[in-house]
């Protein structure tokens, strides 16, 4: 095993965890098809000239309730008994699951109550009323959240629904898998998010079990969130390990601890797990809005991230799992921003200036020079740093990229002014 965010797996590993069959994935289209789309596969003329290789998107953002999540909801809900059906069922979700339980109960007449954190985007709540199921807020934070869900399902006796750590909900997500090798069956590298781990791992079974078949053979790489990275940390230890887990913008893969399920098959069928920066993952998200026009929320945007970062270095065709497009406005227009600053499209910069008329004219004209675009200025003559007779200027400006931006920053300094890129500090 290698460096922290680059772990290659060993598949001389043994499980007792039952490894589905082709079959089973096979059975599982047929029946998530009864509400789930078949999403497309889209070519990305930017993302295959920067790897070298033809690169795809499969796009679970537009999926039915906004993610994968409805497939491995789905093919669960609908094994249930008669009676089990009658008890209804009981989930705890901050999003994407909450919204796939919510309509595949409405599918199955299963009455259906989803608790959701007290914190919960309004966007996600009001989709999974939406569906017709009861939500209830509860806990400041998930754990809690996840508690009150359990405590729920035995008192009233419903049927809990796991998110991941269940057979028959990796099945369902898998069909991702089988749907990408029944499309393209020449792909070399899938690329795939990894939080609890169901959707990674249905993906690598069914995905090698397709290609086998054809007497061929693929890899499957796994994405996490480097502030969430349970994987990487379970994997080193060789079982489900907790960890503490940090803020990050891709929440929907913010997991704590792998499901024991899952785990057990991505160590022996995932061909290694790479981690992403947030800023990495911001970049991702406006590449892909600017690029392929697809609105993806932070932890769909994982394995693209990847690519663009060089952390995956692909074999021939290769396929991105764009696996969820349930993203606030509020944060999108937060990510655009960070995402633009990344790319050195979008910088601050701090300009130290005499404290007498024109000075301002002078700066402004300096970056007009460098065809720089300002979208905000900010002038203080109040702060450390600067002397009695000095004012700062704060200024945001558009670049086309870090080359252009190291144009303005010449341009300032060839005017003889005192400048410095903020936002790098």
């Amino acid at each position: 095993m290698e460096g922290f965010g680059f772990i290659k797996l060993n598949f001389s590993l043994m499980t007792n965890t039952h490894v589905p069959t082709l079959a089973e994935f096979e059975q599982a289209l047929i029946n998530v098809r009864q509400v789930a789309v078949e999403t497309p596969i889209l070519h990305s003329n930017y993302l295959s000239h920067l790897v070298g290789h033809d690169v795809f998107l499969k796009a679970e953002n537009l999926q039915r309730t906004g993610a994968y999540k409805l497939r491995g909801a789905f093919n669960r809900m609908s094994k249930l008994t008669k009676d089990e059906r009658k008890r209804g069922v009981v989930a705890a979700s901050a999003g994407n699951h909450a919204q796939g339980v919510a309509l595949a109960a409405k599918k199955l007449g299963i009455k259906a109550t989803i608790f959701m954190p007290v914190g919960a985007s309004l966007p996600k709540f009001e989709a999974t009323k939406s569906y017709g199921a009861n939500v209830v807020l509860q806990g400041a934070v998930f754990a809690e959240t996840l508690e009150a869900a359990k405590v729920y399902a035995a008192k009233k006796g419903a049927i809990f629904i796991p998110p991941y750590d269940n057979l028959d909900v990796v099945i369902g997500q898998g069909t991702v898998g089988l749907e990408i090798m029944h499309e393209l069956d020449d792909v070399k590298t899938i690329v795939v998010a990894i939080g609890g781990g169901g959707l990674a791992a249905g993906v690598a079974v069914a995905a090698k079990l397709e290609a086998a078949k054809r007497g061929k053979k693929i890899q499957v790489i796994g994405v996490q969130a480097e502030n969430a990275a349970s994987y990487v940390a379970s994997l080193r230890a060789g079982v489900p390990t907790q960890i503490s887990t940090r803020a990050t913008i891709a929440d929907g893969i913010a997991v704590a601890k792998p499901g024991q399920i899952p785990f057990d098959l991505i160590k022996t069928h995932l061909d290694k797990v790479v981690t992403v920066s947030d800023s990495q993952i911001a970049q991702a998200i406006v590449v892909l809005l600017e690029r392929s026009k697809l609105v993806v929320e932070p932890a769909g945007a994982v394995s693209v991230a990847a690519l663009l970062s060089g952390k995956i270095k692909p074999k021939g065709k290769t396929v991105a799992v764009l696996s969820g497009g349930n993203i606030d406005p509020m944060l999108l227009q937060k990510v655009i921003g960070h995402g633009l600053e990344a790319a050195q499209r979008n910088t601050t910069i701090s300009v130290k200036l005499p404290d007498r008329p024109g000075q301002l004219v002078k700066t402004a004209e300096a970056i007009a020079k460098a065809h720089g675009n300002v979208v905000e200025v900010v002038h203080t003559r109040h702060g450390g740093g600067f002397d009695i007779g000095e004012v700062e200027l704060k200024l945001s400006v558009e670049t086309s990229g870090a080359a252009h931006r190291d144009e303005v920053m010449k341009a300032l300094k060839d005017a003889g002014l005192k400048a410095r890129i903020a936002s790098e500090e």
